[in-house]
């Protein structure tokens, strides 16, 4: 295993992300966990603690510093922005701490400081009225990683568990709007991206995709929508003479039970639902949120901010556990910088 330490990013401080930060490093050893430091304020997170009444030492620490102190307190590597917030009370005031939190992470991480990151949950509209402008948490990291390289990067959300991992082609827009963002070259590139880095991260040989219609019935030969053969048909068959084991486009009723599930590595759903629910079915507590087509690895729990229950010391942490166990999994499987 990459013995580089692994990069937890702050989230929106008022949501579940710093009690799950704590909880992670309080099981780090019955869970097996690698070393990680948590990008954020220090006060605050020791103020978290204690509202919980938990004992855990926090130490501030520079990137090297991380697996010396990881065993006996929580590395934090400070933020230059302070944090006041309260749990379950998001503002516009904390937006400059989340920001810098991911900034500093993609910094570290191309450097070759730590190995991964891993992003705790952030609250788009709380970052939008503070004046961000990227569409979302993914968007926001590849325009980091562009930075100066000249490089663009097409990134791809995939939810993975060892049950079932699935991929949306599109993502956050309305469903009405689908049917005119889905593209021939948008499903091609997709399926491509997530056919090499399941080779280069995940360790498949042969990686084998499944790819859902869009319409019931993948369309019913045309009788119920033309958009399976018009235009999932045509990638699919681009993908096979890339040398890409493939099939679709099948109807997603059909694709997610357990002897189907056995039969691919992967699925391309054509929205976000319908890639989303059957894995939350499937492993709601365990699922994990991977970005596959950055230059560095990413994982992220596959749930959000859950402010509703903030401050209140019932959020659990397996799908943040799961998170930095396969973050640690995929970067030892990816050349240093």
């Amino acid at each position: 295993m990459n013995p580089r330490p692994l990069l937890l990013t702050q989230g929106d401080p008022a949501g579940i992300g710093p009690e799950l930060t704590l909880r992670a490093w309080l099981q780090r050893e019955d869970a097996a966990l690698p070393p990680f430091a948590l990008l954020s304020d220090p006060a605050h997170i020791a103020r978290v603690a204690q509202s919980y009444g938990w004992s855990v030492p926090i130490a501030p620490v520079e990137p090297s510093q991380i697996e010396a102190v990881f065993s006996n307190a929580l590395p934090v590597i400070p933020l230059n922005s302070r944090v006041l917030a309260e749990p379950g009370q998001p503002h516009a005031a904390g937006a400059p701490s989340v920001i810098e939190s991911i900034e500093r992470a993609v910094s570290l991480v191309q450097s070759g400081s730590v190995a991964a990151v891993v992003t705790n949950p952030i609250a788009k509209h709380v970052l939008y009225d503070a004046g961000f402008r990227h569409p979302g948490h993914t968007e926001f990291l590849a325009a980091l990683a562009s930075e100066g390289t000249g490089e663009t990067y097409h990134p791809v959300m995939m939810l993975w568990s060892e049950a079932l991992a699935v991929v949306p082609v599109t993502v956050h827009i309305a469903l009405a709007d689908v049917p005119a963002a889905l593209t021939t070259d948008l499903i091609v590139l997709t399926g491509r991206i997530v056919a090499r880095e399941l080779r280069e991260r995940f360790g498949i040989a042969k990686p084998r995709l499944a790819v859902a219609g869009l319409n019931p019935h993948a369309g019913e030969n045309g009788a119920m929508g033309t958009e399976d053969a018009r235009i999932i048909a045509p990638a699919i068959e681009i993908l096979r003479q890339d040398g890409i084991e493939i099939s679709g486009p099948l109807p997603a009723d059909t694709m997610f039970h357990a002897r189907a599930r056995s039969r691919y590595d992967a699925a391309l759903a054509m929205y976000h639902d319908q890639a989303l629910i059957p894995i939350k079915t499937i492993a709601f507590d365990e699922a994990v949120n991977v970005t596959l087509g950055l230059p560095f690895v990413r994982t992220s729990p596959d749930h959000g901010t859950a402010f509703d229950i903030a401050g209140k010391g019932v959020a659990r942490p397996d799908s943040l556990i799961a998170a930095l166990k396969l973050a640690a999994r995929l970067s030892a499987e990816t050349p240093s910088p």
